[in-house]
């Protein structure tokens, strides 16, 4: 009964997640990122991920410090990425995967240049991408479990509760900083925004890229 309840509750999860992108994952970059040639630099790549997502916990707590149900919430936000990362190392450990140096997409970066620069509209612009950020973290996830190994499909699966928990937790605290009116139109706007980078071209596969490109014909 517990087995049950809690795949019911992941596929709750799964959906409201679903329902709150403009997009879903094209299957071209599920199956590029499912290929074992391409697990290891994924598997990089999901270390940085859950690496920068503490940072960005951290950062938000260093910058409002007068905000306590933000500081709260970012601070268990934190904790639970860095074991997330944690997690990721012990995988690529025992893979043999050497964590070398790879460059970060264009999709975080991209986002974040959208961000107002007055507050109130710097802290909801930011609340609202890490929202977004955690969702397709946590659509992507669902959409790779099951064409991975039965270890990295435990794994992804595992982590779609808390990544549906975080972009709630971004959701609810932009909803505190700013009028539903306010949120509801930057949240239209930054989705459309980050539609648009999922499914557009990228040279280079990492977990939130885009539609790999084609090779050039010689």
């Amino acid at each position: 009964m517990q087995h049950t309840g809690m795949s019911t509750s992941i596929r709750k999860d799964s959906e409201a997640v679903r329902d709150f992108l403009s997009c879903a994952t094209p299957d071209a970059w599920v199956q590029a990122a499912a290929r074992p040639e391409n697990l290891p630099t994924l598997l990089i790549d999901h270390a940085n991920c859950e690496k920068k997502a503490a940072s960005t916990a951290l950062a938000l707590m260093h910058r409002y410090t007068d905000q306590h149900r933000l500081l709260n919430r970012m601070s268990r936000l934190a904790r639970e990425e860095l074991r997330h990362f944690e997690q990721v190392l012990a995988i690529m450990r025992r893979r043999d995967i050497v964590y070398t140096s790879v460059s970060a997409s264009r999709y975080a970066g991209a986002l974040h240049e959208c961000v107002r620069r007055a507050e109130p509209g710097r802290l909801v612009d930011t609340l609202l991408i890490g929202a977004i950020i955690e969702a397709r973290s946590c659509e992507r996830f669902a959409a790779l479990a099951p064409w991975l190994d039965d270890e990295l499909s435990t794994f992804y699966r595992s982590l779609l509760k808390s990544e549906a928990r975080h972009f709630q937790d971004y959701l609810a605290l932009a909803a505190e900083a700013a009028g539903s009116k306010e949120v509801e139109e930057r949240l239209q706007f930054l989705l459309s925004a980050e539609a648009g980078l999922v499914q557009s071209a990228d040279t280079e596969l990492r977990f939130h890229s885009g539609v790999p490109a084609a090779p050039p014909k010689n």
